[in-house]
């Protein structure tokens, strides 16, 4: 019996069917996409704030309140079965990815006998982070004009390699600690409401300081913490919240022309921000812990050069602590209090400051590659800090193989510096045969940590990067050897 083109066959699907039918399920989850963008590691989630700051205004907006645009990261699934558009036309914004980062040695550790030494081995670990982002555009959903929420959630895992040489200053994988070994963290939680086309910008809520001050969605483009998230030396006292950490907090920003902001805010001081003991979710909310408050200032200038080709940031800042904070080398009567063993002198109050930089030299065919450069330095108060100062230096080419245009390399170089009160006190302690602070198995006085790596655009949405890094005098000790490690970070943006 034949068949006219037209019949219907109830029998099993041919080939071509099947495979229509395949084609159509990944349509349905894919969408229909635009041919890929550049999906960079400067776009995972978490990046939104600083990518608020980096964006100057347009030229010329209304008066109106407005929401910002949302973070919109190229995904391997962009409008699975149509609900994603489905949701941005309504103002939802819904962002999944994971981050995860692999750290090995492959030089062997100082060995030794005493204490602090014996648990040192060369080995690899891996860490790493699944991460929930909610964005809603109240102005569309409710016509709450210029209000928006935002929060983030991650879940961490794993550890990191440079404990393994005995380094306790920068992580050889930045996606560790802090998100408390649970299944979901809260990073943060707030409301921001943005009048005047743009120009003010209001926010409150469960807040990031470093998210929105000291930042640069630049900066992950690495994966050591001593660059990634921000440059360490910006949370050297543990009071300024840092990304997955937050706090209470307020924040205004100004722009009074479209290449300059301003901006400032008020957060309490939570004791033990980074530790499980109070924040092991980052649900806890009432503030019993609250020792004091942290007020930053930072302005910054955000010129586009060559035609729009070419754009530049360049900002300056500091923050107050108005928490106590103890001397890192005398006692009460002006003495070192290594060799009185009496108590630290305290000060009533400890700072912070920051300058930092990056403009883009070079520029290629698309419109987001090119050669830019990033440098900075944050100096902290010297007389309460570990480290007195951190300087940094990076360079970051994407699109410089024609063939290649979303791929990025990349090198960075952080030079620490630790205070010199904390140099002399270790060494008091030394000649005491006395334990020394900071996990130092010796005085610590300067490092430095260098990276390279390469970006591979792999698929849409997704970013594999291998790389390099090396640890000169690890724990700023000139007593353990450099250490150098090979490993891969990897970004997947599922929504």
């Amino acid at each position: 019996m034949t068949r006219s083109p037209g019949t219907r066959s109830f029998g099993r699907p041919r080939p071509s069917a099947r495979l229509a039918c395949l084609s159509a399920i990944l349509g349905l989850l894919a969408g229909h996409p635009a041919p890929a963008a550049a999906q960079v590691m400067d776009n995972d989630i978490g990046a939104a704030p600083m990518q608020r700051v980096s964006t100057p205004e347009p030229a010329h907006v209304s008066l109106a309140p407005i929401v910002p645009p949302f973070s919109h990261p190229e995904a391997i699934f962009p409008n699975p079965f149509g609900l994603t558009k489905w949701l941005r036309d309504r103002g939802v914004n819904v962002l999944l990815d994971n981050t995860n980062e692999f750290a090995g040695a492959i030089t062997p550790p100082t060995r030794g006998t005493t204490k602090g030494f014996v648990n040192y081995r060369q080995g690899a670990s891996n860490a790493g982070q699944y991460a929930a982002e909610l964005d809603i555009d109240w102005n569309r959903l409710a016509g709450l004009r210029g209000f928006a929420t935002h929060m983030i959630t991650v879940g961490r895992y794993g550890t990191t390699a440079n404990r393994m040489f005995g380094d306790w200053l920068n992580h050889a994988s930045e996606d560790y600690g802090g998100g408390g070994n649970v299944v979901v963290h809260l990073v943060y939680a707030y409301g921001e409401e943005t009048l005047f086309g743009g120009r003010l910008a209001i926010a409150a809520g469960r807040m990031a300081e470093i998210s929105d001050f000291a930042a640069s969605p630049l900066f992950c483009n690495f994966q050591n913490g001593s660059f990634c998230g921000r440059p360490k030396g910006i949370t050297d006292t543990n009071y300024a919240a840092g990304y997955p950490a937050s706090t209470w907090g307020f924040r205004v920003r100004g722009r009074p022309t479209h290449t300059i902001y301003a901006q400032t805010g008020v957060y309490p001081i939570e004791n033990g921000i980074y530790s499980v003991a109070q924040h092991r979710t980052g649900f806890k909310f009432n503030g019993a812990n609250i020792i004091g408050y942290t007020a930053p200032v930072e302005m910054g200038w955000e010129p586009v050069f060559a035609h729009g080709t070419l754009p530049g940031h360049y900002k300056l800042g500091g923050s107050l602590f108005s928490t106590p904070q103890n001397d890192n080398l005398f006692d009460i009567a002006g003495r070192p209090y290594a060799l009185t063993r009496a108590r630290p002198r305290q000060h009533a109050a400890s700072w912070s400051s920051w300058a930092m930089f990056d403009q883009r030299l070079v520029h290629y065919a698309d419109p987001a590659s090119g050669l830019t450069a990033l440098w900075g330095v944050v100096y902290n108060d010297p007389h309460t800090s570990l480290r007195e100062y951190v300087a940094y230096a990076g360079l970051l080419n994407r699109g410089f193989i024609q063939s290649r245009p979303f791929d990025t390399l990349g090198v960075a170089l952080t030079y620490t510096k630790i205070a010199n009160g904390v140099t002399m006190t270790e060494e008091d302690l030394l000649r005491q045969g006395a334990a020394l602070p900071n996990h130092a198995t010796g005085v610590q006085r300067h490092a430095m940590v260098l990276e390279a790596n390469y970006a591979i655009h792999v698929m849409r949405g997704v970013i594999f990067t291998p790389l390099f890094e090396y640890y000169f005098r690890p724990n700023a000790q000139g007593n353990l050897r450099d250490a150098a490690l090979l490993g891969f970070k990897s970004h997947v943006e599922f929504l």
